[in-house]
């Protein structure tokens, strides 16, 4: 997300003249090449657990079953994950105009998506629920990271009524996005094709469905603070003062990341 959210602020508002990064857009995608260089190191470490845990060994036996390991599609997901983000890392920290910032957006979105398609939807891939499942899961998460990382790159780059104007627009489009596809998204899970009593029990009786009514009231949260932004800290914005924004803002960072947390907690539920 802090990859994402960096290269989302030099695509939208940091500013380039004639296709040429300025100063702050190219700080930017430094910060993404570091950000990107941490998240191939975090998937390695992915890599190494998915893998032990699939084949339920210990760690330190798993070089012993390196082969069977390799033929798992978990971990050939996330290898390919690691190879692209090495490649991001090194792309970000050489940009200097907008079409290598355009390629960063590409080779993110595509290491963000691999990881998703060996998910709880890729189960059966003969299946309709399956195929459907999957492909709102990657939109899920490509709006949760526009979204997430945008507002944090708001505030680091350019708290600026413009800049913030252009995030807020986003993040309402990310919002109903990510609103429809999580509710979608779970019910398959939860048993879309119950009906009535059995599919309102699968959600409050599972360990799965609390996750799902967790992240739904933090989603909840997150759609009223969006409110009161609009409301309140955006005039007060444009009227030269920061604050109020600022404070709301980073309030909204703090309950996105323990939204986040049940999501990762989503993605290793049965």
């Amino acid at each position: 997300m802090a990859t994402g959210g960096a290269v989302l602020a030099v695509l939208l508002f940091l500013p380039a003249d004639g296709g040429k990064l300025g100063s702050k857009a190219i700080r930017a995608c430094q910060d993404a090449a570091l950000a990107a260089g941490i998240w191939a190191v975090a998937s390695i470490g992915g890599l190494i657990a998915t893998a032990t845990v699939i084949l339920g060994i210990p760690l330190s036996h798993l070089a012993e079953h390196a082969e069977p390991a390799g033929q798992l599609t978990q971990v050939r997901a996330l290898a390919a994950a690691v190879v692209l983000t090495a490649v991001l890392a090194v792309v970000l920290s050489g940009v200097k105009t907008m079409r290598g910032a355009r390629l960063a957006a590409v080779l993110t979105i595509a290491a963000l998506t691999g990881p998703l398609l060996t998910g709880h939807g890729a189960l059966d891939r003969t299946s309709a629920w399956s195929v459907l499942a999957t492909t709102s899961l990657v939109v899920h998460v490509v709006a949760a990271t526009a979204w997430v990382g945008g507002l944090a790159a708001v505030l680091r780059y350019s708290r600026s009524r413009q800049a913030v104007e252009v995030f807020s627009t986003l993040a309402l489009v990310c919002a109903v996005t990510m609103g429809i596809t999580g509710l979608l998204t779970a019910e398959i899970h939860l048993g879309g094709r119950q009906e009535g009593w059995g599919l309102i029990t699968q959600w409050v009786t599972t360990g799965y469905g609390a996750l799902v009514l967790g992240k739904t009231l933090a989603f909840a949260t997150l759609v009223i603070i969006g409110q009161l932004h609009r409301q309140s800290t955006l005039p007060q914005l444009e009227a030269g003062d920061p604050v109020a924004f600022r404070r709301l803002a980073v309030l909204e960072l703090l309950v996105m990341a323990g939204t986040i947390g049940l999501a990762v907690a989503l993605s290793r539920t049965p």
